[in-house]
């Protein structure tokens, strides 16, 4: 799963901060990876000027194989907190997307469960 982090005013694109962002979310959404292809990480401070409550921003944008794109955004007083809350959101955003495939499309995946008419009878 490819990662791509983009910030704005006020926030350095840091090698760290793009490895650590990548480390996190694959680690985070490892579950998700045979259907995501590519997330697109944007950080920005809303208030880069001012001070004030809640004035980070983080939205991520999932690319999920065949499907539209799903994205979650999330505002804290921090970078780390808006990061982590956006990605709480997205693993809800996902389970909810993904959940409703398997349900109504039955995608192609590694199953348990075995075909009743191979069983013996």
């Amino acid at each position: 799963m490819q990662v791509q982090v983009n910030t704005s005013n006020g926030i350095e694109n840091k090698d760290s901060l793009e490895r650590w962002a990548s480390e996190f979310l694959n680690e985070s959404l490892s579950r998700f990876s045979q259907d995501i292809t590519r997330i697109e990480v944007q950080l920005r401070d809303t208030n880069s000027s001012r001070k004030g409550a809640d004035d980070k921003r983080c939205t991520l944008e999932a690319r999920i194989a065949g499907r539209d794109p799903v994205a979650a955004t999330h505002y804290a007083p921090s970078q780390d907190e808006a990061f982590r809350g956006a990605t709480t959101r997205l693993i809800h955003l996902l389970e909810h997307t993904l959940g409703k495939l398997d349900r109504h499309h039955h995608r192609d995946r590694d199953t348990i469960r075995r075909d009743t008419s191979e069983v013996e009878q």
